[in-house]
């Protein structure tokens, strides 16, 4: 009950909605619609932005990028295991997207396209300063893999092929994760450059000062005036060490 108590309203509401999303909506879902697919992959999904909530108290863009991962991932997986098991599905009543797909073609073509969505994320977690440049060339490395596999899928729909990329994203996951935990950048490292950049920002007044007596430094400041924009501050809150949480204001 004290740990109850501890949690802030936002990861409590990511929680009791995910538990609302899954008994009410993606498990009816299962026996009515094929979209109980996309919807279990919003399920899915969920579990670590609710920690990283839990961790800093909000959501920002950082904290999207496993959540992305995992629910792109989740389309290209199922939909493997659907096409694997449609008799077993269709004999349990449960209304799979492959069901309506004799040839199998839109099948494969929905897990290649999501398959196709995982590769800028590695850009995406370098960008934002989550992770170094070798997480960007090690995951688009890791995602084309899988794509080609689910490209093989999509050109020769045999149960060989969808059994290939469904062992594919089994590996896929674990992988990826263990590449942000790898490649993760450190507290250290952002609070030197935050550091850096923060003296930079001192001197530009200075800079700016000395312009009407030396107008021949007028690109030298342009660029130290680039490198002055405030960047986006991260810290380590997170109990998950391969995503630090973002920094927030405190009272």
């Amino acid at each position: 009950m004290t740990r109850l108590l501890q949690a802030n309203m936002l990861a409590a509401g990511l929680g009791v909605s995910n538990l609302i999303l899954y008994a009410f909506v993606y498990t009816p879902l299962k026996q009515i619609h094929p979209v109980n697919t996309w919807v279990g992959a919003v399920v899915g999904a969920i579990p670590p932005l609710l920690g990283w909530a839990a961790a800093s108290g909000e959501v920002s863009l950082n904290s999207m990028i496993l959540p992305a991962a995992l629910y792109f991932w989740q389309i290209p997986h199922f939909m493997a295991l659907a096409y694997l098991c449609r008799s077993d599905y269709a004999a349990g009543g449960f209304k799979m997207f492959s069901l309506a797909d004799a040839s199998g073609r839109r099948t494969a073509a929905v897990a290649l396209r999501n398959c196709l969505y995982l590769v800028p994320l590695g850009f995406l977690a370098c960008d934002w300063g989550v992770t170094s440049s070798w997480f960007c060339l090690e995951s688009s490395l890791l995602t084309l893999a899988i794509s080609a596999l689910a490209f093989s899928f999509y050109l020769n729909r045999t149960t060989q092929n969808a059994r290939r990329m469904f062992h594919a994203s089994l590996l896929y996951l674990p992988v990826f994760m263990s590449g942000l935990l790898f490649h993760r950048v450190s507290d250290n490292q952002q609070c030197l450059s935050e550091d850096s950049l923060g003296r930079i920002t001192e001197l530009e007044p200075v800079v700016e000062g000395r312009e009407n007596l030396k107008h021949g430094n007028q690109e030298t400041n342009s660029a130290i005036g680039k490198q002055a924009r405030a960047p986006v501050a991260y810290a380590s809150a997170a109990p998950f060490p391969f995503l630090p949480a973002p920094s927030y204001a405190t009272s």
